[in-house]
């Protein structure tokens, strides 16, 4: 389970995150989504343990992000909107440097090896260099890294980046194959990503949350049909910024 309370980062001047809170849990898949530059990649950030909220807390079942971060990265899976992936090295050479980075070895290695190759549909790569792939094929591979371990927590920014359609089914179906037993959230700004396979939606603009609710809930909230998730977006998004627009 992930915990966030009153989570605030800043740089400088600059407020990214604002005072956000909100509780995952295993078996729910949650979509995170907000305009580009809402603040979606720094709360994915803070919960990696890539950088540390300025205010507020974050744990992973029950583990601080500050206090505890090995432990935590030890039980996430992330995938970033820039995933580093090493350009030169061939795509099974490179899992393998994966796993045994993560601390797996001999039999437990192979298993995940295999396994991620199935789930992320790459074989038909393993033989080429990272830099020889399709983009397509390349964000599967980060994938793969992110889930090479196996890990109890999955997070995800924009994962269907360079993704044909084709490629966003097959991955909205693997996702629900993963969510049993785990924590999945991923952000998107694609609407009907998280329409087709979120169980749950948080809403973030200019860093702060401004709804966490199922579909049906956010219908009920804004009076708008539940499967017109981009018109609850904008209503949300629009009365967020009248609200905080100063009065003249």
């Amino acid at each position: 389970m992930i915990k966030a309370e009153s989570v605030t980062k800043t740089y400088g001047n600059t407020t990214a995150v604002q005072t956000v809170s909100f509780t995952l849990k295993p078996d729910e898949i949650v979509g995170f989504v907000g305009p580009n530059g809402a603040g979606k990649s720094t709360v994915l950030k803070m919960l990696s343990t890539l950088i540390y909220p300025t205010r507020g807390t974050i744990t992973v079942d029950g583990l601080d992000v500050v206090e505890h971060a090995l432990a935590v990265r030890r039980r996430i899976g992330y995938l970033s909107g820039d995933t580093p992936l090493y350009q030169g090295m061939r795509v099974d050479k490179f899992l393998r440097f994966i796993g045994q980075a993560r601390g797996l070895r001999g039999e437990r290695l192979k298993k995940q090896f295999d396994w991620v190759i199935d789930v992320c549909g790459i074989e038909a790569v393993l033989l080429k260099r990272v830099n020889q792939c399709s983009t397509g094929f390349r964000q599967r591979i980060g994938l793969a890294t992110a889930l090479i371990h196996d890990p109890p927590v999955l997070l995800l920014d924009e994962p269907t980046h360079g993704f044909d359609p084709l490629q966003a089914l097959i991955f909205r179906d693997m996702l629900r194959s993963l969510s049993p037993n785990r924590v999945t959230l991923f952000s998107t700004h694609i609407i009907q990503e998280v329409a087709a396979i979120g169980d749950r939606v948080m809403l973030i603009n200019n860093g702060r949350l401004l709804a966490d609710d199922r579909p049906e809930g956010l219908a009920e909230k804004t009076g708008l049909p539940a499967d017109n998730l981009e018109g609850i977006f904008a209503h949300l998004v629009r009365q967020s910024e009248q609200t905080e627009a100063p009065h003249v």
